[in-house]
């Protein structure tokens, strides 16, 4: 494992998107860590999209590293009804922050890719040079093509100003801190379709598409431990760098998981009408694996701690 000894403890260190499921995430680790100078914001005190408010942080609060997670995200369905939200957000949001990380000499920028910004019909597992060798998945290319865009910022700021702005492309995150309503990624919208089910006493669940595509899933606590080695190593990798886990399952598979885990004894039915997205998502994360890093958590037992917080946290019943 490489020596990681970059980030000091009392560093001013800027997380965007503090609330969110990444960036809460990345707040716990921070702390647990020992990190006490974390520059912390809400979208009501700061408006990323708006490049005065933007200014305003960087020039009051000078911030020495950013981690980038703030961002306009959603499942299929989201990204299928306000496609022009996604982009336009996601644009400006990563336009402001990078650009003035820049000129207040901010040391060390983490960009948040998606493994959504992959061609469609690219080879599996994908690798970092598979990126824009093809055209993306329909049903979510404008917030695709906003990551691909701030991971293209991230390059060209380093290439021309000498930078350390990179990219980190994240397997499909979820656990602690993800949001439960109709912009739900897969594994929120599932336990929160079933869950609610098993209350109402409804005899099945139906679940947009086929079923069939596959999906790489990354407990988010182990993501943040990643994005933290990363921000630490003395020299940054090749940019950008997949994190994942090395497994996809089914979106059939992962129904079936989140079913017995919630207790719901009804059946599973699909809307085969509906879209179904990528056929298959699996990174190839063999670089971030040679830095000496793998993510620890099995997808049963990250479902089952996302479950118990969603009892706790969001329907306040308790475990």
């Amino acid at each position: 494992m490489r020596e990681v000894s970059r980030v000091e403890r009392d560093s001013r260190i800027y997380v965007a998107g503090h609330t969110g499921l990444i960036g809460s995430a990345l707040v716990r680790r921070l702390k647990k860590e020992g990190y006490t100078n974390l520059i912390l914001r809400t979208r009501d005190q700061t408006d990323l999209t708006n490049k005065a408010q933007v200014e305003a942080l960087f020039s009051e609060t000078r911030p020495e590293y950013v981690f980038l997670a703030a961002a306009r995200v959603g499942g299929i369905k989201a990204n299928s009804t306000r496609p022009a939200e996604f982009i336009y957000e996601n644009l400006m949001i990563q336009t402001n922050v990078i650009d003035l990380a820049w000129r207040y000499g901010v040391k060390r920028l983490m960009f948040f890719g998606s493994s959504c910004v992959y061609p469609k019909q690219a080879e599996q597992p994908m690798k970092e040079e598979y990126l824009m060798t093809g055209k993306i998945e329909p049903t979510n290319e404008p917030f695709g093509v906003a990551k691909l865009a701030g991971i293209s910022m991230c390059r060209a700021y380093r290439a021309q100003y000498g930078v350390e702005f990179f990219t980190v492309i994240p397997a499909n995150v979820y656990g602690v801190g993800d949001h439960f309503n109709e912009d739900a990624h897969v594994v929120s919208s599932l336990i929160m379709k079933f869950h609610r089910a098993k209350l109402e006493g409804h005899p099945s669940v139906t679940l947009w598409g086929t079923g069939r595509p596959r999906r790489e899933f990354l407990y988010v606590d182990d993501l943040a431990e990643a994005c933290l080695f990363l921000m630490n190593l003395k020299e940054l990798p090749p940019d950008p760098i997949n994190i994942g886990r090395g497994e996809d399952t089914s979106v059939r598979e992962l129904a079936e998981i989140i079913k017995e885990i919630t207790g719901f004894t009804g059946n599973i039915e699909f809307d085969t009408t509906r879209p179904d997205g990528n056929p298959r998502r699996l990174l190839d994360s063999s670089r971030m694996h040679g830095l000496g890093w793998r993510a620890k958590t099995p997808l049963e037992e990250g479902l089952k701690r996302t479950y118990r917080w969603y009892l706790e946290c969001v329907e306040g019943q308790g475990a």
